[in-house]
């Protein structure tokens, strides 16, 4: 059963890298390219993000319902730019190259170029994200909050947080798949509404089997006495080598590239009008 959020255990190099050099690029790149409207590197950012996709060897069938969620979001959220700022684009860019139709609403090659632009940043950032999520122990995302400053209590609840989600996939299966055995239909055959309403009938023994398992690891790290000292040891915990200095180096160079590029552009907004 594939987990559609959650760490995937591999030998890659990106899965032997630190997790403080992950959390550094990411955290880095996204803040670049969420700054950043210039197209040419907003594409750069999407190819370092696909050959990273490649090199931690994540197959399609482990992103793609991820991938098909954001799609939708992404096209709902250029539908509504379209139609509560359709001259965003012509504003912006300070010229209008007519495509199709007439009035408030007609189409024009800024709005779609800066439209463009803020899809890319989308797909940009989630071949990131993914990367990160998909080659990241959790306990090695704790020990890296943790490096950059990050109080250790904060750090793994956010490695429990990681680690909890897959749990939850898994028990949501679990329940649906008993509920089938008994008869409840919740397969495409279905109408969708039926799906839904069946759906509805796992949500209580999801919450319960929640809770369980809530009050299991707060024992466990009560009488752990966790929180006692201010700091603590890690189990997993990777040193730096060679290949995260040769990331970081590039990560920089990456972001001397979109900086720059601000006074290139005179500002974030690349115009090829």
């Amino acid at each position: 059963m594939n987990n559609t959020l959650g760490y995937i255990k591999n030998d890659t190099r990106i899965h032997k890298l630190s997790g403080t050099t992950k959390l550094i690029a990411f955290i880095v790149l996204s803040i670049i390219v969420m700054t950043s409207f210039d197209t040419r590197f907003l594409i750069l950012v999407i190819l370092v993000s696909l050959i990273a996709l490649r090199m931690a060897e994540i197959r399609w069938n482990d992103v793609a319902f991820l991938v098909k969620i954001v799609a939708v979001f992404s096209v709902i959220n250029l539908l509504a730019i379209y139609i509560f700022e359709p001259d965003y684009g012509v504003k912006l860019y300070g010229s209008r190259a007519m495509i199709l139709g007439k009035g408030p609403y007609a189409l024009t090659l800024e709005q779609i170029f800066y439209e463009l632009n803020v899809a890319l940043k989308y797909f940009s950032t989630i071949p990131l994200a993914m990367v990160f999520i998909f080659a990241t122990d959790p306990s090695e995302f704790s020990s890296s909050l943790n490096k950059i400053g990050v109080s250790y209590k904060i750090s793994y609840a956010v490695a429990l947080a990681l680690r909890y989600i897959p749990d939850v996939q898994n028990s949501y299966f679990e329940i649906r798949e008993a509920n089938q055995a008994r008869g409840l239909e919740m397969s495409k055959k279905s109408s969708f509404m039926k799906r839904i309403k069946a759906s509805s009938n796992i949500i209580m023994p999801l919450i319960f089997d929640s809770l369980e398992r809530i009050e299991t690891i707060s024992q466990a790290m009560e009488l752990r006495r966790f929180g006692k000292n201010k700091t603590r040891t890690r189990y997993r915990e990777k040193p730096f080598c060679k290949n995260d200095l040769y990331v970081l180096i590039g990560v920089g160079v990456i972001a001397i590239i979109g900086i720059s590029l601000f006074f290139v552009n005179q500002g974030r907004f690349y115009n090829p009008f």
